[in-house]
């Protein structure tokens, strides 16, 4: 929302520029694929720009006023790479994260996993310029010993960056969570936060949450052909990272996972851990999924924790899932200085309505005096 106009993505490519006050379209434009980050709005050169990322990895900056296509690039060539982290501006660059789908191709039986690696880039926002690219695997991927079920393996793989970064300017800082490994070995920056210089993208320091979780789409089938060995949990940081500072005037770096955890870390000692918190039992579309909120005081985190009731299909060997309607949802409250739980509020529930979950794993957004998931 900027200036008295909407600005919004959707599934088909369509940008559009809406009436804040009335909803009429002032312009529309459309792009590769599904518009899949946030929008940021940005004045470069004194003009106000669009920017965002789809589900094909390309970034855009658009003309707010005119809905004129500025520039597109890929910050990673990856066939596979898509943003679904909502670019961050500051002083005239764009910092942004690169995920993929190469974790959901693996189910494939005939295809070797995996090859795509996370990274954060730093962009001119005026040009789209790379300034710098940081991976979260330094090396590329090459050939590995075959599975225990015989499946040919790349790595290693994965540790993607689903997420916007968290920016500490007066300490040339930024913070990024990073996603799980796609295949082994598993790496030291997956389900991790990572500092990274503003600067230049050096690596400052990291701290991993969940260690040697490989996972990929091939974990949930029958034989399991293509799952990595190390078949983790798929703990994957989903949420961005919130730096806040305390009434005491020290700093914490609040986090959710998909685990079903939140800590509070020192961003001064290194992400030395200060708390931990459990909100629900995690899981691949569990725990703590796109994103808390905070306020000063509490973190806020809505509970997915989605669960299936699974049934074998006769005479298939196939099994079927239905959503579960009695497991998942719910809003908790953390004390952000030592991360006591201070409330819990029960989801509503699924009023008996059919293949329905209670789970809330959209991001949470807090309002002066209020939570609203």
């Amino acid at each position: 929302v900027y200036r008295g106009r909407i600005f919004v993505g959707s599934q088909d490519g369509t940008i559009y520029s809406l009436d804040a006050a009335t909803g009429c379209t002032h312009w529309n434009a459309l792009v590769n694929a599904e518009v899949r980050s946030g929008i940021t709005v940005a004045e470069v050169a004194g003009k106000p720009g669009l920017f965002f990322g789809d589900s094909t990895g390309f970034v855009y900056a658009f003309d707010a006023e005119s809905g004129k296509q500025l520039w597109a690039m890929r910050p990673e060539e990856h066939p596979a790479a898509k943003v679904t982290a909502t670019p961050v501006y500051h002083n005239g660059r764009l910092y942004v994260g690169v995920s993929s789908i190469e974790e959901a191709l693996a189910v494939s039986t005939g295809f070797v996993c995996c090859t795509f690696r996370g990274s954060e880039t730093a962009l001119d926002a005026a040009t789209g310029k790379v300034i710098w690219k940081r991976y979260m695997i330094d090396q590329a991927a090459k050939a590995q010993k075959k599975t225990k079920r015989g499946a040919e393996v790349m790595g290693p793989s994965g540790a993607g960056i689903w997420t916007a970064p968290t920016l500490d300017p007066e300490h040339d800082t930024l913070y990024v969570t990073t996603g799980d490994n796609y295949s082994d070995p598993p790496t030291a920056l997956s389900d991790a936060v990572v500092a990274l210089k503003i600067s230049t993208g050096e690596i400052l320091w990291s701290k991993q949450l969940t260690a040697k979780d490989s996972w990929n789409g091939a974990c949930y089938l029958q034989g399991h052909k293509n799952c990595p060995d190390s078949d983790g949990p798929d703990f994957d940081f989903a949420a961005s990272p919130v730096l806040m500072t305390l009434a005491t005037g020290k700093r914490v770096l609040l986090l959710g996972q998909k685990s079903g955890m939140a800590y509070g870390l020192d961003p001064d000692r290194k992400g030395a851990m200060l708390w931990q918190a459990r909100a629900g039992k995690g899981g691949t579309v569990g725990g703590i999924q796109w994103g808390v909120a905070a306020d000063g005081r509490n973190l806020y985190a809505a509970l997915s924790d989605i669960d299936f009731q699974v049934k074998m299909v006769e005479g298939t060997g196939n099994r079927e899932y239905t959503l579960d309607p009695t497991k998942g949802g719910g809003m908790f409250a953390f004390r952000a200085d030592n991360g006591e739980r201070m409330w819990q509020t029960a989801p509503p529930g699924c009023g008996g309505k059919a293949n329905c979950s209670p789970a809330q794993s959209a991001a949470v957004t807090g309002v002066p005096g209020a939570v609203v998931s």
